[in-house]
């Protein structure tokens, strides 16, 4: 069937009280050894006339890639926008994640949607509406946000949360945007309401969201947010000096 796991999404939601889907998120762990290891990477220029974090670009597992292409590590956040450990990630590591690490062109880092409610899928929708240059500012717009939108959508709420979740896939987006005032909030940076009604009504795109998220938790292990990848293997951290501790272990020093 099409529609099938956003289906399952919505009936899942639907099923649990409001404050549930909303239940934090973490996976904890303290490891930053991973058997990673390495000697110093000498740092490489970028293109003429830009840094390197300007070089952003959708990848083939459905994420957003910052950073040199070519970078020697590889750094995969899976994170969800209505995780506060992710916001708290977001807010401690943005300034040197981009300055220290990113445009030194030794490492890339990519932030892959892992959707853990419908309102998070219908946040991660409008982050992917305008061009990928756009996509890491506005994810850090709705982090800083994120309390916010979690209060409208408890005030809003359980019936009109279980009659947003009713809708029919090409509408559920647009009821839990008008409910949360994503809708707005995006109009206000740059994604007009005629084109973010637009990119909720792709329930293709909904869809390739909940299953990559279903798919990448299965293969990874995942089982909380932030969760992440360097070099293609997962590390059992998720703060952020227990990242750059792993960057710099892995040769960005």
């Amino acid at each position: 069937m099409m529609h099938h796991r956003l289906r399952q999404l919505a009936i899942a939601a639907v099923a649990a009280p409001l404050s549930l889907a909303l239940a934090a998120c973490g996976s904890g762990g303290l490891d930053t050894e991973a058997g990673l290891s390495g000697d110093p990477i000498e740092k490489i220029a970028p293109p003429e006339g830009k840094a390197w974090s300007e070089v952003v670009a959708k990848t083939p597992e459905g994420g957003y890639v910052m950073g040199n292409p070519e970078a020697p590590i590889k750094l995969v956040e899976y994170g969800s926008l209505t995780c506060s450990h992710c916001a708290e990630f977001a807010e401690t590591s943005k300034v040197e994640i981009k300055d220290t690490f990113v445009d030194s062109g030794r490492v890339s880092y990519e932030f892959r949607n892992f959707v853990r409610d419908a309102i998070d899928l219908t946040a991660a929708q409008l982050t992917r509406c305008a061009a990928p240059e756009s996509f890491f500012a506005l994810s850090d717009q709705v982090f800083l946000n994120q309390q916010a939108m979690l209060e409208k959508a408890q005030a809003a709420g359980e019936a009109t949360y279980k009659s947003a979740m009713e809708q029919p896939d090409d509408k559920r987006g647009l009821a839990l945007a008008e409910m949360t005032g994503l809708l707005d909030f995006f109009a206000a940076r740059g994604v007009s309401k005629d084109q973010g009604t637009a990119c909720l009504a792709n329930a293709a795109d909904a869809q390739a969201l909940a299953k990559s998220t279903q798919d990448d938790s299965a293969k990874y292990n995942i089982t909380g947010t932030p969760t992440f990848l360097l070099n293609g293997s997962k590390i059992e951290v998720n703060t952020w000096p227990e990242v750059k501790a792993a960057l710099e272990k892995a040769g960005a020093r």
